[in-house]
C-alpha cells in the first residue's frame, strides 16, 4: 500500500522541464519567468501528494490489521511497521520542509519520489513480493512521475520501479497462509487485485485532476507572462521609434524658432499686425511642439540636464488640466479635487501624457462634456475620467489594454488606452473601464502614491 503515497513529488508537467521551456516563450524573453511559476507549481503539487501520503498510511494499516488478525495470515508486523513509521517521518518532514519553501526543485522531488518507491518495495518484499496484487500500486508511482516530472527523470522512475518489481520476484518473503486459505489462494489474488484497480484508479482520478489543475494554472500564468512579454516588447519598439523622431524634430524646430524670430524684426512683416499675431501663433505652436519633444526624450531616459521638478499632487492637476485646456483650446473639461490634504510628488512628464491621452480619448468621442476627478483611497490615488460619449462595446471592455483595440475604425488606431494600461502597470497601477448608467463612459486610473513620492519616483519607459 505504500504505493498509494508517492508522496513528495511536483514539478514541471511531463517533458515541462527548465531545459524544455517552449521555444516561443524564450523569443518572448520570459524563459527564466518559467521557472518560479514551476516551483511554485511543485510546492501545490507537494501539499497535495502530502495528503495522498497520509491516505496511504492510513490504508496500509487497516490492510495490515485485516490480513493479519480477521484473515489470519502471519505478517511481520514490526518490519513492516517500521517502514509504516518511516513513511509517517518522511510525511512530517515534508511538511515542515514545505512550510519553510516557496519553490522545489526536480532533483529534490525525484528523490522523494524514489524513498516512496523503496517504501512501497519493502512492504511488497515483506507480504510476498511479486506474488502480492499490490504490487500493481507501481504503475502509480510511474503515473505520478509521467505527471509532474520532466521526461529524463520520469524514465528514472521508470527503470527503478521495473528493477524492484524483477527483484521481488526472486527475493522475497513467503506469506505463511493458513491451510485453509490453499483452496481459495487464486480467489484471494483476484480479489486482492480488484482492490488495487479500484484504489488505483480513485487516486488518479482524485489527484490526478487536481494536479491536473495546478498545470493548467501554471500554463495560465506562463501565458500571461508571455503577453505581457510581447506587449512590453511592442512598446519598447514604439518608444525607440517615439525617441528616434523626437531627436530628429529638434533640429527643424529649432531653425523654424529661429527663422520666426528673424521675421518679427523684419521692418515689412513687424508693420502688419495681421501678419504678427500669426507669426505668434506659429511661435506658440513650435514652442509647443519642442515641449512635447522634450518630454518624450525626458521619458526615453534623455534629460537634457533638466532636473526632476518638486511639485503637490493638487499643484501638479491643477497645472495639468490648466495646459490641456489651453492646448486644446477647450472648456469642456470640468475638474473636481477632492484628494484632501495635499502630499508632495514629482512631476513626471510622462504620466502627464499618459493622462493626455485618456482626456483626449474622452474629448474626441465628447467634446461638449468631460469630467476629471482626482481623490485619494488611503495609499492610492484615484484618477476618474468620464464622458457623455457612447461609450464602450462590450469587446473593447473586454479586451481593455491590448493594441490595436479600438472603437475609431480605422487602421493603426487603438494604442492610447493600451499605453495608459502599461505605463500604469508600470507604476504598480491599474486601469479600468465602464460604461455610465447614464450614458458614456469612465475610466479609472489607481496609481499608487508610493510611486510618485519624493524619492520612491521613476520615470515609466
Amino acid at each position: 500500500m505504500q504505493g498509494l503515497s508517492s508522496s513528495t513529488v511536483g514539478s514541471n508537467g511531463a517533458g515541462v522541464g527548465p531545459d524544455a521551456v517552449p521555444r516561443t516563450a524564450r523569443a518572448a524573453g520570459v524563459s527564466r519567468a518559467t521557472l518560479p511559476l514551476d516551483e511554485t507549481t511543485n510546492v501545490k503539487n507537494i501539499n497535495l501528494l502530502i495528503q495522498l501520503r497520509w491516505i496511504a498510511v492510513v490504508g496500509q494499516v487497516l490492510t495490515i490489521g485485516f490480513v493479519h488478525f480477521v484473515m489470519g495470515v502471519e505478517l511481520p508486523l514490526m518490519p513492516m511497521i517500521s517502514v509504516l513509521c518511516g513513511s509517517i517521518f518522511l510525511n512530517v518532514i515534508s511538511q515542515e520542509w514545505l512550510r519553510k519553501q516557496t519553490d522545489a526543485r526536480d532533483r529534490e522531488l525525484l528523490m522523494l519520489l524514489l524513498l516512496d518507491v523503496a517504501a512501497l518495495t519493502a512492504q511488497l518484499y515483506l507480504s510476498g513480493g511479486a506474488t502480492n496484487p499490490f504490487v500493481s500500486l507501481y504503475l502509480l508511482q510511474v503515473t505520478l512521475g509521467a505527471m509532474l516530472l520532466n521526461v529524463r527523470f520520469t524514465w528514472v522512475i521508470v527503470v527503478v520501479a521495473c528493477l524492484c518489481f524483477a527483484g521481488l520476484i526472486v527475493f522475497h518473503r513467503p506469506l505463511a497462509l493458513p491451510p485453509a486459505m490453499a483452496d481459495y489462494l487464486f480467489q484471494l489474488h483476484i480479489w486482492g487485485t480488484l482492490i488495487c484497480f479500484v484504489l488505483d484508479a480513485a487516486l488518479i482520478v482524485v489527484f490526478m485532476t487536481r494536479i491536473a489543475r495546478n498545470l493548467r494554472d501554471r500554463d495560465n500564468g506562463l501565458a500571461a507572462l508571455r503577453q505581457q512579454a510581447a506587449e512590453e516588447n511592442h512598446i519598447v519598439r514604439m518608444g525607440l521609434l517615439a525617441s528616434g523622431a523626437a531627436h530628429e524634430l529638434g533640429t527643424p524646430l529649432a531653425s523654424l524658432s529661429v527663422i520666426l524670430s528673424d521675421w518679427r524684426r523684419m521692418p515689412t512683416l513687424a508693420s502688419d499686425p495681421e501678419l504678427m499675431e500669426e507669426i505668434a501663433e506659429m511661435q506658440a505652436d513650435v514652442q509647443r511642439c519642442k515641449s512635447i519633444v522634450t518630454g518624450i526624450l525626458m521619458s526615453a531616459g534623455d534629460m537634457r540636464g533638466e532636473a526632476p521638478v518638486v511639485t503637490s499632487v493638487n499643484g501638479f492637476f491643477g497645472e495639468l488640466v490648466e495646459d490641456w485646456r489651453t492646448a486644446r483650446s477647450s472648456s469642456a473639461l470640468v475638474y473636481e479635487n477632492r484628494f484632501g490634504e495635499d502630499l508632495p510628488i514629482v512631476s513626471d512628464s510622462a504620466l502627464k501624457q499618459m493622462i493626455f491621452n485618456v482626456l483626449d480619448n474622452a474629448n474626441e468621442v465628447s467634446p461638449l462634456w468631460i469630467r476629471l476627478v482626482v481623490e485619494r483611497d488611503r495609499d492610492t490615488l484615484v484618477l476618474k475620467v468620464s464622458d457623455m460619449g457612447p461609450g464602450f462595446a462590450q469587446e473593447m471592455l473586454d479586451n481593455l489594454g491590448k493594441p490595436y483595440n479600438s472603437s475609431k475604425g480605422r487602421s493603426g488606431r487603438g494604442l492610447g488606452l493600451f499605453l495608459v494600461v502599461n505605463a500604469v502597470r508600470k507604476l504598480g497601477g491599474s486601469v479600468m473601464a465602464d460604461n455610465r448608467p447614464v450614458g458614456g463612459a469612465v475610466v479609472t486610473l489607481s496609481l499608487p502614491l508610493s510611486a510618485l513620492a519624493i524619492g520612491a519616483h521613476r520615470h515609466v519607459r
